[in-house]
Formats: C-alpha cells, sequence, structure tokens
C-alpha cells in the first residue's frame, strides 16, 4: 500500500508540474508585473526546486497538511470536507441502489439460464452499460422535473434544509450513477453463479436431495460473491471520485465539481491533494474488500486443520 501511494503521488506531482502555464499567472492575471508574480511564486513556493517542492509536499501530507487553496485563499481540507458531506453519501446511496437491483436480477437471470427472463435480464444489463449516465441523467430530469414536477432537477438543498429535501435533490443523481453500476453488476453477479453452479459439489448436494433452491442460496451464492464484492469494491471508489459528470449535470457541490472547478482555475494544490487522497481512498478500499474475502470464504482464512 504505501509503495502504491509513494508511486501515485509522484506521478500526480511530476504530471500536474510539466503542464503548461503558471499558476501565479492565472491567479494575478496577463497583464501583472513581474515583481509581483515573482513575489506571488516565491509564497506558494514555485520557486523552489521540483524535487524540493515534492518532499515538502509529501511531508506535509503525512502530516494532515493540505496546505491553502490558490483560488479559494482556505484551507483544502475545509473544501474537501465541505464538498464531502455531499459526495460520500451520494455514493453510498448509489452502490446500495445499484446493488438492491444488480444481485437479485443477477439470481434471476442465473437460475433461469437460457430462458427468457435471462434473457430479459441480459437485454437491461446490455442497456445499462451501453447508455451513457450523462444522457440517462439528462433525460430522468426531462421526465421527472420538467414534465412531472416532481423532483428537483439539480442543486443540494443541504442536510440543514432537512433529511427529506436532502435526499430528493439527490435521487435523480443517485439513479442515474446507479444503472449503469447496476447494469455491470448484474453481469458479474449472474457469471459468477453460473460458474459456480457447474462445480462439483453443487452437484453432490443435489444428489443428496438440496432443492435446487437451497443449494443456490446456501451453496452457490457465498462461493459467488467474491467476483461480485470486488467489483462492488470498484464501483464504490469510482462513485466516490468518478461523479465529476453526474455533479456537474445536477449543478452539486460535491468532490467531482470541485475537482473540475480547480482544473479549470488551475488550482493545483487542490487537484493534487483530492488526486492522492481518492488514490489512497481506492487502496483502502481494495484493502477492506481482500478482507471481506476471507469472511465470505473460510478457504481463504489460513486456518491449519487439527
Amino acid at each position: 500500500m504505501l509503495i502504491t501511494l509513494l508511486v501515485a503521488s509522484s506521478i500526480v506531482f511530476f504530471v500536474l508540474e510539466i503542464l503548461p502555464g503558471d499558476p501565479a499567472a492565472v491567479m494575478l492575471g496577463i497583464n501583472a508585473e513581474a515583481d509581483t508574480l515573482a513575489a506571488l511564486r516565491a509564497e506558494l513556493g514555485l520557486d523552489r526546486p521540483v524535487a524540493v517542492r515534492y518532499f515538502a509536499w509529501l511531508g506535509d501530507l503525512v502530516r494532515g497538511d493540505l496546505g491553502i487553496s490558490y483560488t479559494y485563499d482556505v484551507p483544502v481540507s475545509e473544501l474537501i470536507k465541505e464538498r464531502l458531506i455531499l459526495s460520500f453519501p451520494l455514493a453510498i446511496l448509489a452502490i446500495t441502489l445499484s446493488t438492491l437491483i444488480a444481485i437479485p436480477l443477477g439470481i434471476i437471470a442465473a437460475s433461469n439460464h437460457t430462458r427468457p427472463l435471462d434473457f430479459l435480464v441480459m437485454i437491461f444489463s446490455q442497456l445499462g452499460i451501453a447508455i451513457p449516465n450523462f444522457w440517462f441523467a439528462l433525460l430522468l430530469i426531462i421526465i421527472f422535473s420538467v414534465f412531472l414536477g416532481v423532483l428537483p432537477a439539480g442543486g443540494f438543498a443541504g442536510w440543514d434544509a432537512g433529511i427529506v429535501p436532502a435526499l430528493l435533490s439527490l435521487l435523480l443523481p443517485t439513479i442515474a450513477l446507479a444503472l449503469p453500476q447496476s447494469a455491470i453488476l448484474t453481469r458479474v453477479t449472474r457469471s459468477s453463479l453460473l460458474e459456480v453452479l457447474k462445480e462439483d459439489y453443487i452437484r453432490t448436494a443435489r444428489a443428496k436431495g438440496s432443492s435446487r433452491r437451497r443449494t443456490l442460496w446456501r451453496h452457490a451464492l457465498r462461493n459467488a460473491m467474491i467476483p461480485v464484492v470486488t467489483i462492488m469494491g470498484l464501483q464504490f471508489s469510482f462513485l466516490l471520485a468518478g461523479t465529476i459528470i453526474i455533479e456537474n449535470v445536477f449543478y452539486l457541490p460535491g468532490i467531482g465539481r470541485l475537482i473540475f472547478q480547480a482544473i479549470a482555475q488551475r488550482d493545483l494544490i487542490v487537484v493534487k491533494n483530492l488526486v492522492i487522497l481518492l488514490a489512497g481512498s481506492v487502496i483502502i478500499i481494495n484493502f477492506i474488500v481482500d478482507m471481506l474475502y476471507a469472511v465470505i470464504d473460510p478457504r481463504l482464512r489460513g486456518e491449519k486443520n487439527v
């Protein structure tokens, strides 16, 4: 994990360093005086060698100091906290809805393999993968906000306004994010279950008189969950870090929109710290997924036979 984080931090830092443009010039404008630019560059530490700035940045990360935003002139940690209270619940809601849709559909498809229900589920999953989520988001806005007028088209009411208005603000973004993810998860669940159902111990359980339903739920499903949990972990990482388009479509002040604004304003300190924090979250989530493998499959716990 530490090696991966170190490699990711070096890539993030040095890739941003080679981008054209000067953050000080962006902040002050093209007509700024040379001495003013030099003073701002010194204040931001841009006049120091690249290697010195890199190790200084790593030291600040270890201490939890994310620096001050060039654009907003406030600590980056405060910006992240303000946006995370929207993005994290949105990711939780989306992955929950995706799972509630995908797992039952995957089980239905696998248990009705080559039957009409299987084909219907596969058509749904193929459409979910093929349709871009931003187009689906616009379609939801047109139907539920423009024509029906039952849900807000964008913006976030805030948790201070109450749990119901806040959740209503996140309902359409949640659906727009969950549909493509549920389509992928449905296919993975179906494929994993079909593979497990071909194993010898499944045939043995059926030969001993276990019903099809009991065999599916007691033996097959749990063993088929490892690849499903892997995909769920990757999807949650994506939903936490990759909602830039959806947050811009619905004008949500989340992490994704903050990254978009920081890139547009060349606020490099925000971009660097956000990207490395999101990379770290992906690594941690994958670590948690690895730990869940042992919970799902006792064979992976390394227990010795006595």
